[in-house]
């Protein structure tokens, strides 16, 4: 990865919502307390805490942190520029319920005299809620040609759920460092600091961001499904720690209210020794989900494949797997929803549609939207010999949300959306016998 470091080096500490504990140096972490009179190795104590203090005990998410420096220790925060940064309440169009798809969002062109990282590179698509009321989601796209030298980001808005799509990155957090390649997921909790890292800034970097403003995702129930299956809770791992000691101007940049504000530090503060809690980053490997389905008729509904859920906002992948339904229509059916899906494309292709979607676009198929199958994949779906058949060309996921998605102005207007959407389903002609 960054800085020599390669994602085989890198160690992690498995389980989701787990009470993890890690100390870079022997010693750092107190015994019996998380707050004693000195800390150990004259490091300053600190809670951050993600929910409410009378949270129910289960859903409660905290960390204690065993820092060089406290946090408390910078200068003021100044309004800085958004570029496309957006957030709810989304005004910028009314809502809309015609169904939008885009290209890939281009990469930044080389050269430049700084290129573009992470924070620069985010775009909005789109959301609901109010980020005031921790309500509701954003949609971003991301796209970088270089690293985030010597800056730091964290949403106080929400918890960040990045999606790779072109690129490998190296999460340089508070907590210590997750390397995530296209494939994998990575959960940032809502303000933990981070720094995004470029492998090969040559390559450049792309994908797909849901900052959640509501309750953090959490692994779904599995109710009459039994003890296993889907995301399997070990197979999410969290860093251990590793912290930096520089004293050095650093930028912090932190969203809040929707805008974001810039501090300049003198030191990192990506300097935590020693670390237990539960409000903790994670990587996923979406290739490990354990894919429940049909083994008799009918294509199951779309939330079989949840990956995380929360109040406000599903992650679902369609990952590699087997079809092999009797007597049934394979891909994904007609269908109108009270959710809203907005779907990418990791690689490959998705089984839904025959052409137009590729790896990095998106679709937005709003509130009561009419969707499904192009009419290529029904015609073909529709007469095809039905053998057992393995769909391991693609990884596509979505982002499914309660609320109707209102999109920005630059999305509806940007010059990766795809004119005439519409006209996959020209076609679709009328069969009836009776």
């Amino acid at each position: 990865m960054s800085d020599g470091i390669d994602s085989k080096d890198l160690a992690y500490s498995p389980g989701f919502g787990n009470e993890h504990v890690s100390e870079a140096v022997p010693g750092a972490l107190p015994v019996g307390r998380n707050s004693p009179q000195r800390a150990p190795l004259g490091l300053y104590a600190e809670q951050l805490s993600g929910t409410g203090f009378t949270e129910a005990r289960h859903l409660g998410r905290r960390t204690w942190l065993y820092r060089i420096r406290p946090s408390a220790a910078h200068p003021p925060f100044l309004r800085t520029a958004n570029g496309q940064l957006r957030s709810a309440p989304f005004r910028d169009t009314e809502p809309d319920p015609n169904r939008l798809r885009w290209g890939p969002l281009p990469l930044p062109l080389p050269g430049g005299d700084t290129g573009t990282d992470f924070v620069d590179g985010l775009v909005t698509v789109g959301g609901n809620g109010d980020v005031l009321r921790r309500e509701g989601i954003g949609i971003h796209w991301y796209a970088a040609n270089r690293s985030m030298d010597d800056r730091v980001f964290s949403s106080s808005d929400g918890e960040l759920l990045i999606v790779p799509e072109h690129g490998a990155i190296l999460l340089r957090t508070e907590l210590g460092l997750l390397g995530v390649e296209p494939g994998h997921v990575a959960l940032v909790p809502r303000g933990l600091r981070f720094r995004v890292e470029l492998r090969r800034a040559a390559d450049g970097a792309r994908g797909y961001v849901c900052e959640n403003y509501g309750p953090p995702f959490r692994l779904p129930d599995l109710g009459p499904v039994g003890a296993n299956g889907l995301a399997n809770p070990r197979d999410f791992l969290a860093p251990v720690a590793a912290y930096e000691d520089r004293d050095e101007p650093v930028e912090v940049i932190n969203k809040f209210g929707g805008n974001l504000w810039a501090a300049t530090y003198d030191h990192s503060p990506l300097d935590v020794v020693a670390w237990h809690g539960t409000h903790v980053p994670y990587v996923y490997d979406l290739r490990r989900f354990n894919v429940l389905g049909t083994v008799s008729y009918d294509h199951p509904d779309p939330s079989i494949y949840t990956v995380l859920t929360a109040p406000d906002a599903d992650f679902v992948v369609f990952a590699p797997r087997w079809l092999v339904g009797e007597d049934t229509f394979r891909p994904p059916y007609f269908h109108r929803n009270v959710m809203t899906e907005f779907m990418g494309l990791i690689e490959g292709a998705y089984d839904a549609k025959a052409e137009g979607f590729v790896p990095g676009g998106a679709s937005l198929h709003n509130m009561m939207s009419a969707h499904g199958p192009d009419r290529v994949t029904f015609d073909r779906a529709s007469g095809a010999e039905l053998r057992p058949q393995k769909v391991d060309d693609g990884l596509a996921f979505m982002f499914e949300t309660r609320w109707p998605v209102v999109p920005t102005a630059y999305a509806i207007s940007a010059a990766h959306l795809q004119p005439g959407y519409d006209a996959v389903w020209d076609g679709l002609e009328r069969h009836f016998t009776g």
